[in-house]
């Protein structure tokens, strides 16, 4: 199961099937993204694909010499754009493939708009969301809940992405979901409801072990989403940010023109695709290989030592920046994380995130948080974060200072809707709004499981945390996971270990659990696993998820790194 893959035979079915002669592709914004995230345009271009328009753009030349491949998703607005455009034709002849079901009344529209006889094929091409790595998709929504609820737009919105994931997978699966999260009870019953009411579509080879899709809700796990990161992929987007595939450079001390925007793409990125998974100190030494190499061929006795130094011997070899310009992107992206982590006091900070949400010692936890709230170096954004998790971690402990901190947050020029965070928190991802016993603070054998494991960490204290799904994962495999706290939905039940697993998370996934799906796949013999979202999230964007749930909250790393 590759959803990369998936998506990209679509679109080179599409441009195959119109045949040879140039080609105009024309899509929506978000089939845009969908295209931009598989395809390099230099690929693209090797297609005789010309040129890229989108469907709402006004003013666009009427071209009768190119073919027109349209590609969009079935909304309203396109097919009314779609009628308009097949009236008025601009290209010559026209291919139309909508990313998800479309209706038998939206075909009509279209035949009757097509008076010219343009039109040659009308498809339906199930690529209705973004593929991010091979096993992880996102829907790109920040903002399904609405209180404690779907946002009826979202709950749509998601059942066609995820629908269309299964359909591109070619899997109909068996449903299993969170019973504690009525909104995944939702989600799972409306997957069934368009698996039924489609079951043509859904007509797959049987296999010998049926496939399970699992619905999870990020409430169960809000702590994941909180934590500093330390493996490449995981850390850039939560220290700079990755937007479909995009890393804004713009605010680098020193950047050149040309690399104020990078893209960061395992597709088209050899170094990424090796080094994404890989934890900071190896992306270092990594990087420092390559430049090493190249001074082998360049007889360049340069000293090159630190990430410092790599960057002054690109500026100083600009015939390596052309020769590698890969590399010199790394080198730039890896030099600011440097430059934030030692600016910002991320070890310190981050090293008390891992005992907290891993070990159990309060007194210690709630000193160090204390003297960070202190340190002026650390950011807004990072003070807010530890409070957020001491306040989850000791929810119930008689003796919490959660209150005590708030206060400290007051002193340290938070203002009172990014200290509402704090309450909105519990309010979101707390005891009473879990199904699980995130921190085991009522199990033994559980605590002592976790301290064993802060233990084995000591030597990485970065990384001693393990998300949620990677203990639901774990259960699910050995065929141990609870039926009483994740259903099935209908009487049927899988006997066997399964092999194709989609987990799908409401309210957003992570890089982290991306990775541990990555090691699953890696590891497990047979087990293949994929894993979606509404959203991919670091800490900023899951504070604006918990805004649409509860409280308002936004705070943006702009802000936080403000003094």
């Amino acid at each position: 199961m590759n959803v990369i893959l998936a998506i990209k035979q679509y679109i080179s079915k599409m441009i195959d099937d119109s045949g040879p002669g140039m080609k105009v592709l024309l899509m929506d914004k978000e089939t845009t993204s969908i295209v931009s995230m598989v395809y390099a345009q230099s690929e693209i271009l090797q297609k005789e694909v010309y040129l890229f328009e989108r469907i709402e753009s006004t003013g666009r030349e009427t071209m009768k010499h190119l073919k027109c491949i349209c590609f969009l998703r079935p909304t309203k607005e396109n097919i009314d754009l779609l009628a308009q455009e097949l009236r008025m034709s601009k290209y010559g002849l026209y291919y139309i493939y909508l990313s998800n079901v479309v209706s038998k009344q939206d075909v009509k529209t279209l035949a009757e708009a097509d008076d010219q006889e343009v039109v040659r094929e009308v498809q339906e091409f199930f690529g209705d969301y973004i593929a991010v790595n091979p096993h992880l998709f996102t829907l790109n929504i920040v903002g399904c809940y609405k209180g404690i609820d779907w946002s009826p737009a979202a709950l749509k919105r998601t059942t066609q992405g995820l629908t269309s994931a299964l359909l591109s997978l070619k899997k109909c699966p068996m449903i299993r979901y969170q019973n504690s999260s009525e909104m995944a009870r939702k989600l799972a019953e409306s997957v069934r409801s368009t698996i039924s009411k489609d079951a043509g579509l859904f007509d797959f080879r049987r296999t010998d072990v049926e496939p399970v899709l699992l619905i999870l809700d990020r409430k169960d796990d809000a702590v994941t989403p909180m934590l500093n990161q330390w493996t490449y992929q995981a850390m850039v987007h939560e220290l700079l940010g990755i937007n479909n595939n995009r890393v804004s450079l713009a605010n680098v001390p020193g950047i050149s023109k040309d690399l104020q925007e990078v893209v960061l793409s395992a597709e088209h990125d050899e170094f990424y695709a090796t080094n994404m998974y890989m934890n900071f100190g190896e992306i270092g030494n990594n990087i420092k290989e390559l430049m090493d190499e190249f001074q082998k061929k360049s007889q360049s006795h340069a000293k090159v030592e630190s990430i410092a130094d790599m960057k002054a011997f690109i500026e100083n070899y600009p015939q390596f920046k052309k020769m590698s310009g890969t590399v010199s992107k790394h080198v730039t992206v890896v030099g600011e994380l440097s430059r934030l982590v030692a600016r910002q006091e991320l070890l310190e900070v981050s090293e008390t995130e891992q005992e907290l949400v891993c070990q159990g010692d309060h007194s210690a936890s709630l000193q160090k948080i204390k003297t960070l709230l202190n340190n002026n170096k650390v950011t807004q954004l990072d003070k807010l974060r530890l409070v957020m998790l001491y306040a989850l971690r000791y929810e119930s402990h008689s003796n919490n200072d959660v209150a005590g901190l708030v206060e400290t947050l007051r002193k340290q020029g938070i203002g009172e809707k990014h200290r509402a965070c704090v309450s909105a928190i519990l309010e979101y991802g707390g005891r009473k709004a879990r199904g699980s016993d995130l921190f085991g603070s009522t199990d033994p054998v559980a605590f002592t499981k976790r301290f064993l494991k802060g233990l084995k960490g000591v030597e990485n204290v970065y990384t001693q945390h393990k998300p949620l799904l990677y203990s639901i994962l774990d259960q699910l495999m050995k065929s141990k996971l609870r039926e009483a706290a994740y259903p099935y939905l209908g009487s049927a039940q899988l006997k066997d270990r399964p092999q194709d697993i989609i987990v799908f998370v409401i309210g957003g996934t992570t890089f982290e659990e991306a990775f541990c799906v990555h090691q699953f796949n890696k590891s497990v013999p047979g087990v293949r696993i994929v894993l979606g979202g509404t959203a991919v999230h670091n800490f900023t964007t899951f504070l604006d998820e918990v805004q649409t749930a509860g409280q308002p909250v936004s705070l943006s790393r702009a802000d936080a790194v403000r003094r």
